[in-house]
């Protein structure tokens, strides 16, 4: 049974609808239609040791026996999205669409597809080039906007990732209603989610750490506020049928000292419990983080702390909706009943005579890890955690984008990750070196 009964009150909302709503301004379907390409190309090298018992974990992303060895993908992706404007009147119609293709450049000589750049064939292997497309239909009354069909989402406990080759995306209803100066609300039912990797839509939802059986649809519900640009709060409830309940609550804090300086703290929640028939066994999970920056000119300084209490890992659907502080490159150090802290340092190149060009440096270590009390028929006892686990991750990044000419937004992003820990925590210990290069192109019809 899905849960729309949490979307009553937006119809309430759409009442209240002024003259000036965005569907009274609107000009038509086609005079408000965009369209947009994203030209990608990725260079993606793992080198992966030892550390945990098994591969099982989400960053390991490789067969369980081939624990130890190199990954290696290069590949170009395109993406091509258009959104069209609505039709006038009370209700407005329109459609979004989107297609994706990526490309093999380079198979690493038969190290591909442990880095999840490429799709792979019904044997595992590298596809050369895959692809895929859909669309969704949208309504809009006043300010609330209904699509359906596939589309990219963005929420804090259901969100579509686009960290790698392609992006996400997850088929069923969302609904975003903006009819308030301060509040928005949405609402979702989805029946899937795709894989960045995928080029069919038939695969149910992705899962990051869970081997227990799928369910079959995913609700949320969620009001974000924002009274002022220095603060905003979100309040988000959901379900992954027949495995779990999770409820999320964040806020951003920003407070200016004087023209040059600032403090922020960034607050992240999630309450987790088994629900229905329990696919991925008991839980009941406590996830919080909390990271405070300092900023002076150039200069950031972020220290974080991050706590699971819980005999599981704190788990999601679809790669992108997690949002704690200590969820970096290569783990999510989120084991049972762990603890991690952050130190992180960004460094703005501008004044220094480099527009464009941003350095950041991250260091997060986590212990306490103990996974002994798992359920052992569970989705999670597969995954081997001990007592006593702990680990560590340094990440440097460089990135710069074009700030002027033809190549005006074009971006440049190199990564070099290091991820060690002992064989009581579940991921591989690995090195990661990352070159991506966008080039985007946008329009209107």
């Amino acid at each position: 049974m899905s849960r729309w009964w949490l979307a009553l009150p937006l119809l309430g909302s759409v009442a209240q609808a002024q003259a000036d709503s965005a569907q009274s301004l609107s000009n038509g379907l086609v005079e408000d239609s965009t369209w947009s390409l994203l030209n990608r190309s990725v260079y993606d090298q793992r080198d992966y040791k030892h550390g945990a018992r098994n591969s099982g974990a989400r960053n390991a992303y490789k067969p369980r026996d081939q624990r130890n060895g190199l990954a290696e993908e290069w590949a170009y992706g395109l993406m091509g999205t258009f959104s069209s404007g609505f039709t006038q009147g009370l209700i407005g119609v329109g459609v979004d669409a989107h297609a994706y293709l990526g490309v093999q450049l380079d198979s690493g000589g038969g190290r591909a597809g442990k880095a999840r750049l490429l799709g792979l064939d019904n044997d595992g292997h590298p596809k050369s080039e895959y692809g895929r497309g859909g669309a969704a239909l949208k309504l809009r009354l006043s300010n609330t906007v209904l699509s359906y069909g596939e589309q990219r989402v963005k929420t804090p406990v259901f969100s579509s990732s686009d960290s790698r080759l392609l992006p996400e995306t997850a088929t069923g209803f969302f609904l975003t209603s903006n009819e308030f100066d301060t509040l928005k609300l949405v609402a979702g039912h989805f029946n899937e989610s795709t894989d960045r990797n995928a080029s069919s839509h038939d695969q149910g939802f992705v899962v990051n750490y869970s081997d227990g059986r799928q369910g079959n649809s995913f609700d949320l519900a969620g009001v974000v506020w924002n009274p002022a640009a220095e603060l905003s709060a979100s309040l988000y409830t959901s379900r992954y049928e027949d495995n779990w309940n999770q409820h999320y609550l964040g806020s951003t804090l920003t407070h200016a000292l004087d023209e040059r300086r600032s403090l922020s703290l960034d607050l992240n929640l999630y309450r987790t419990t088994d629900t229905g028939k329990a696919f991925s066994g008991q839980i009941d999970n406590t996830t919080w983080s909390l990271v405070s920056r300092y900023a002076q000119g150039p200069h950031g300084f972020s220290l974080g702390w991050q706590q699971v209490d819980g005999n599981t890992p704190f788990d999601y659907v679809t790669r992108g909706a997690i949002f704690i502080g200590n969820a970096v490159q290569m783990s999510d150090f989120n084991a049972p009943n762990e603890k991690s802290w952050q130190a992180r340092y960004d460094l703005d190149m501008g004044p220094f005579g480099v527009p464009g060009l941003n350095l950041t440096a991250l260091y997060v270590r986590g212990f306490d890890i103990d996974g002994t009390h798992v359920d052992p028929n569970g989705g999670y006892a597969y995954l081997g955690y001990g007592k006593g686990g702990k680990h560590w991750e340094r990440d440097l990044e460089a990135r710069y984008v074009v700030q002027s000419g033809k190549a005006k937004g074009t971006a440049f992003s190199l990564r070099h990750n290091v991820h060690r820990g002992n064989t009581a925590q579940a991921e591989l210990d690995g090195n990661q070196i990352r070159l991506a290069v966008e080039w985007p192109i946008s329009g209107g019809l």
